[in-house]
């Protein structure tokens, strides 16, 4: 019998269960995978390592910082600066047609830009940077949390062009909503991403999650990989326990899932057609280039580019196409300031994200299945290198994943990076003890998801014990 039963070793899992170890719960995580970490996991192949989801940490702190989330999880979890030890980009750029903004970790680069792009917006920018919600508001209880982005940018900003470009990377890298958002997710985002900025830990992510687990284990929690659950145990209204996929059945008090809200429900077999229909839809490919050589010395010195081709920002699944490389993300892990003492990468790296849809791409027989990998790593290539130096004749190996593989390492419906549209912000199901963490909870990316699980433990786990 345990305290808590946690679903999916991500990072939400791990953090939740951390949390909970350190009140002397008795805590079982459980991992369908091979592996930890969902989409923020890591492989091996051809002797080097990749990275599956990770461009950068967003909500970057340096060590000391008493503020914002990523000082609030090392708090929480007991870690010290030392065991993220990341490194701070050298600078990102959004690029559309004829016009760019860079941005680094201090927001004063990102007004200059403004000013010097769009020097009539600057006051609007800063009229809506004053606007921003606050972390304590994002539970959902603020006036503005459901409201569209786009409209509320639209009261402070006139240029149509400057709130798509603003937009963009919020959108990459955390909205499930297609064409629009929520302003809540917009405003963490927007901290995220432009007040805090992007880190990254020398070896990846697989430093983090190593730390995690070791945190974990060494708590006396309880990590069981290949375990994957199969159904949740209801009796009289209550979650039980779990049955696993070899029938074996393991009991708890409460369950805390990272699975995915609808994959929850369907767990619980309590989940009807229409509601698969709210899954999420937004899905990836990623296309991986090792080159000859360190991209600064082909002259592409950012950390992340990112890019669109037209003056509207295209953000929805391609319905027509395995892939839409109208706008794409484009990250080098070199372009970091590393510390002296760890030197460079081995490798010159490039990484290309395209949008994708998982249906087409699950529906290919193998042998098209891996001919089309290398069509769209070219057409992913051809189209970012309207955006970067062409690096093309410098390629000395490759890799490709496609919504295929997200599916597998995260068992989300349809691949969705981000999960349902729809978030369950304050983490409680129909059931009154299983609950609800991670992506589908509301906050995304490596530091959300941690946060994502201590708050849900703090909130339903511990509420007897703190």
């Amino acid at each position: 019998m345990y305290d808590t039963i946690i679903i999916g070793a991500g990072m939400s899992g791990l953090a939740a269960g951390i949390r909970l170890a350190h009140f002397d719960q008795r805590v079982c995580i459980l991992e369908r995978h091979y592996t930890i970490g969902g989409l923020n996991s890591f492989y091996r192949m051809g002797g080097r390592d990749y990275d599956v989801g990770l461009h950068a940490m967003t909500n970057f702190a340096r060590k000391g910082d008493k503020r914002g989330p990523l000082a609030k999880l090392i708090r929480q979890l007991r870690f010290g600066w030392e065991d993220f030890k990341l490194a701070e980009q050298i600078g990102s750029s959004i690029r559309f047609p004829d016009v760019a903004l860079d941005f680094n970790n201090d927001i004063e680069m990102l007004e200059s830009e403004i000013a010097k792009q769009f020097p009539d917006q600057i006051d609007g920018f800063r009229s809506l940077c004053g606007s921003l919600l606050d972390y304590s508001d994002m539970d959902g209880g603020a006036p503005d949390f459901m409201r569209s982005a786009r409209e509320v940018m639209a009261e402070h900003l006139t240029e149509p062009l400057l709130i798509e470009m603003l937009i963009c990377p919020l959108m990459w890298y955390g909205n499930a909503r297609e064409d629009d958002m929520d302003f809540g997710q917009f405003c963490i985002m927007f901290r995220a991403c432009y007040l805090e900025g992007f880190g990254r830990p020398y070896k990846g992510v697989r430093v983090i999650l190593k730390n995690l687990v070791r945190k974990f284990r060494g708590l006396g929690g309880e990590l069981k990989l290949r375990h994957g659950v199969s159904k949740i145990h209801v009796d009289n209204g209550r979650a039980v326990g779990v049955v696993l996929d070899d029938g074996t059945e393991i009991q708890g008090k409460r369950i805390l899932s990272s699975a995915g809200n609808i994959e929850t429900m369907r767990m619980c077999d309590d989940i009807t057609t229409p509601d698969i229909a709210k899954a999420g839809k937004l899905s990836f490919i990623e296309s991986i280039s090792v080159l000859d050589r360190d991209p600064k010395e082909l002259g592409f010195d950012r950390t992340i580019v990112f890019y669109n081709d037209s003056e509207r920002f295209h953000w929805k699944r391609p319905d027509d196409t395995l892939c839409d490389t109208r706008t794409g993300v484009i990250c080098s892990p070199n372009n970091y300031i590393y510390d002296n003492d760890e030197g460079q990468l081995p490798d010159g790296i490039v990484r290309i994200t395209t949008l994708a849809n998982h249906d087409r791409w699950s529906e290919l027989p193998e042998a098209r299945y891996r001919a089309e990998k290398i069509t769209q790593y070219d057409a992913a290539v051809a189209s970012s290198v309207r955006f970067m130096p062409d690096f093309r004749s410098n390629v000395i190996d490759t890799d490709v994943f496609t919504p295929k593989t997200i599916r597998r390492f995260t068992w989300h419906d349809n691949g969705a990076v981000y999960g349902a549209p729809d978030k369950q912000l304050d983490g409680a199901t129909h059931l009154p003890n299983v609950y609800l963490c991670g992506t589908d909870q509301g906050f995304v990316g490596i530091v959300g998801a941690i946060v994502s699980g201590i708050s849900m433990a703090n909130r339903h786990c511990l509420a007897t014990d703190l």
